[in-house]
């Protein structure tokens, strides 16, 4: 097969895997291109939103479509929550960067209370209790038609960004000082932010990054997932890939049983992808059953936090019996990258705790050392 034939072939293999992303998630969220003349941050639409849970006696919220850019630098629209404290508001912001939900447009926390997860609740509840107004973006695609180029570092920080600068043009007397509180993706997506908000956030003022189980070291984590219960993140991982490389063929990794199942990623979120794929073997998820080398060479350039300096002091925590980010992916590896740079890390152990633990147990350590962080 020549090199055009080839590439021809890999461009379709990659519509398809998207188009299952796509197909049969129903009534599509509003929410394409964004005008090419609107700045980022700039608010699209806002229309006031329900909060679950406990939060309504915090915060009244607004649901809002803003402007921001895709990792190639053009014009998407997003969606997400600006939440403001009903009392004590003292006008700094703090976005929060939710956990993986799963990758079709339903799978939006702003619209879809079923995956605003008990845990994001508890840590933005404490956040509203300091006065801070939090920003809560949806990533790209999460709420829109576009596909959600999911643990694509670069994309989620644009958002998250853009969301602190979309919480301020609703609200002027918000001050330029933000802080950045994430878990899981949006732990990497939280320290994705950090390391490029010098030269994107413009005249606000990064104070601080809390990554609580931030996914990190895909290169390292990836091989680790075929055969195991969690292996359902690895068709949405490739699915990212698939989102901003046309190169991509995710349908060439997958194995045929893996494949078949490819129709869950549009129509369930993360806990119904995650049954989907359970009981596969490794051979059943990925021919040959490991990850081939280019995968995880793609997935460490899009995915990895640490790949250059960070711009604020962080604060990494991590529970110590975590079932989806290992404790040693997090001491071993990413902890010594960071340190290695000139920005203060903080580490916090929580042991005992797993993946979402590590988040109820940690928030008022984190919302004290956000408040630290502001002056």
């Amino acid at each position: 097969m020549n090199a055009a034939r080839l590439q021809k072939v890999r461009r379709r293999t990659a519509a398809v895997f998207l188009a299952a992303l796509l197909a049969g998630s129903g009534a599509l969220v509003s929410g394409g291109p964004a005008v090419a003349a609107s700045a980022p941050g700039t608010v699209i639409s806002s229309t006031p939103a329900t909060l679950p849970g406990t939060l309504p006696t915090l915060a009244t919220a607004k649901r809002i479509e803003y402007a921001s850019t895709n990792v190639n630098g053009g014009a998407i629209t997003v969606t997400g929550l600006i939440i403001t404290p009903k009392t004590n508001k003292k006008n700094k912001v703090v976005a929060w960067a939710h956990g993986t939900t799963g990758v079709a447009p339903k799978c939006a926390p702003s619209t879809n209370q079923s995956v605003f997860w008990p845990e994001a609740q508890a840590a933005i509840a404490s956040l509203l209790s300091k006065g801070w107004t939090v920003a809560a973006s949806d990533y790209p695609g999460l709420g829109t038609t576009q596909p959600h180029p999911y643990l694509v570092g670069g994309s989620e920080a644009r958002a998250i960004i853009d969301s602190v600068k979309a919480a301020r043009n609703l609200d002027s007397a918000l001050s330029t000082q933000y802080a950045i509180d994430g878990h899981s993706q949006g732990g990497q997506g939280a320290l994705w932010a950090g390391q490029m908000a010098a030269s994107y956030d413009g005249a606000l003022v990064l104070k601080g990054v809390s990554a609580i189980a931030p996914v990190s070291n895909l290169d390292v984590l990836a091989p680790l997932i075929p055969g195991t219960p969690g292996q359902g993140y690895f068709p949405m991982a490739m699915a990212g890939l698939a989102a901003v490389e046309n190169s991509v063929q995710p349908l060439t990794v997958l194995a045929p049983p893996a494949q078949s199942k490819a129709s869950v990623l549009a129509t369930g979120c993360l806990n119904e992808i995650l049954a989907a794929y359970q009981n596969l073997t490794a051979a059943q998820l990925v021919n040959g059953g490991v990850v081939p080398q280019w995968v995880l060479n793609d997935l460490a350039h899009y995915g990895n936090p640490a790949q250059t300096a960070p711009t604020a002091p962080m604060l990494i925590v991590q529970g110590t019996d975590d079932e989806a980010v290992p404790y040693f992916l997090t001491h071993d590896y990413l902890l010594p990258e960071l340190q290695a740079y000139s920005q203060p890390v903080q580490f916090v152990a929580i042991a005992g705790a797993d993946h979402e633990g590590a988040v109820f147990q940690s928030t008022t350590t984190v919302a004290n050392w956000i408040a630290a962080r502001f002056s």
